[in-house]
């Protein structure tokens, strides 16, 4: 654990910080260290600010609501706070929303990271040797830009890319333009790709979450295909806790992958999420097990993930503290518990309609 004393009379910028990791990135640097935070995002449909209780009236805390596409903006908090250090978390995520509506992909974690290192290189050149040694930028990135492995092996950090989805296809774009300016321009950058997140505060659309309250309201459990697609699964406090050991501690042109060591196919995931909710929250009508569905699987899914993290473990000493089944334990114990949070946002008109059935967008006007 991060000491209270680290990070002492240290800015950061997290990106994307009312976000399902950003906003665990946010309360651990809260909770866990003295770093002034500020959190930068544009508020999109699947952020929430309710998820970071600990910044209201903290003194080492501020909110910026900025789109990181909006380079003068992103200039003027840079000018205003002068951060030593950046997490880029803004992006969009969600896999199945990108088949059908890849232009907020490409226009977020694209060109969104490009004016966001555009921004940050013109600010790092104004600082003296001390603060251009010092500063760090983290891109924060997903083992889904390396595809889909076969029934063996891991994703390392010399994995060549292969995306096949569009959100995929963004996200490694973007990992490439942060590579190039830290090639080209010389900023301090260094990149993660990580495993499946979950754990509280996740916004309904995801796997998990989607489960647990269908579960709960006792309607359908949908899993695609045959179920057998495999996840390395994560919990997002120990991927906050990795990303400020990397912030940190990192070395500036190096790749981290984090991941959980914890496989699980998708029909293990929602038979153990119907169990854990029947102890938690039984339910009169019987076992949820007899909710699941399967359904047409998404166009171009990937079969497996899997993560090597033997980097991370060996050079910054980093290792998740939950396995599987005590971080999934916790996670459906605090959807039980906190109806308040993901009501709110099924009452703010929220639909869980599937989407990512393969009709994609017309071309979008980024000029717009």
């Amino acid at each position: 654990m991060t000491a209270m004393n680290e990070l002492r009379n240290t800015t950061i910028f997290v990106t994307g910080g009312a976000g399902f990791i950003g906003s665990a990135v946010c309360r651990h640097l809260l909770e866990h260290t003295e770093a002034f935070v500020v959190n930068i995002d544009k508020l999109t449909y699947a952020a929430n600010l309710s998820s970071i209780p600990q910044a209201q009236g903290h003194p080492h805390y501020v909110f910026e609501k900025v789109d990181i596409c909006d380079g003068p903006s992103l200039r003027r908090l840079f000018d205003r706070y002068a951060p030593q250090a950046v997490m880029n978390l803004a992006a969009e995520s969600h896999v199945d929303r990108s088949i059908d509506g890849p232009g907020e992909f490409i226009k977020t974690n694209i060109v969104g990271t490009f004016t966001l290192l555009q921004e940050a290189l013109r600010y790092w050149r104004t600082l003296d040797a001390t603060g251009r040694s010092a500063f760090r930028l983290l891109h924060i990135s997903t083992d889904e830009v390396f595809g889909s492995l076969g029934d063996e092996g891991f994703f390392t950090e010399t994995t060549p890319y292969a995306p096949n989805s569009p959100y995929s296809a963004s996200k490694a774009s973007s990992d490439h333009l942060v590579r190039a300016w830290r090639e080209t321009y010389g900023l301090p950058t260094v990149v993660s790709n990580c495993s499946n997140n979950y754990g509280p505060y996740h916004f309904p659309e995801k796997l998990i979450p989607h489960v647990i309250i269908k579960g709960l309201s006792e309607e359908r459990l949908p899993i695609y295909g045959d179920g057998m697609n495999v996840r390395d699964w994560l919990y997002v406090e120990d991927h906050a806790r990795a990303l400020v050991r990397v912030v940190q501690y990192g070395a500036i042109g190096e790749t981290y992958n984090i991941g959980g060591r914890s496989q699980r196919t998708n029909k293990d995931v929602v038979t153990r999420i119907c169990d854990l909710l029947d102890a938690l929250a039984p339910s009169s009508r019987g076992p949820r097990r007899r909710l699941i569905t399967f359904v047409a699987d998404r166009p171009g899914h990937d079969r497996r993930y899997a993560i090597d993290p033997s980097k991370i473990e060996t050079e910054l000493d980093w290792r998740p503290a939950e396995t599987f089944d005590t971080g999934l334990e916790k996670t459906v114990r605090w959807y039980v518990q906190n109806e308040w949070w993901w009501k709110g946002i099924m009452e703010r008109g929220y639909s869980a309609q599937r989407v990512g059935l393969g009709a994609p967008e017309g071309c979008m006007d980024f000029t717009a």
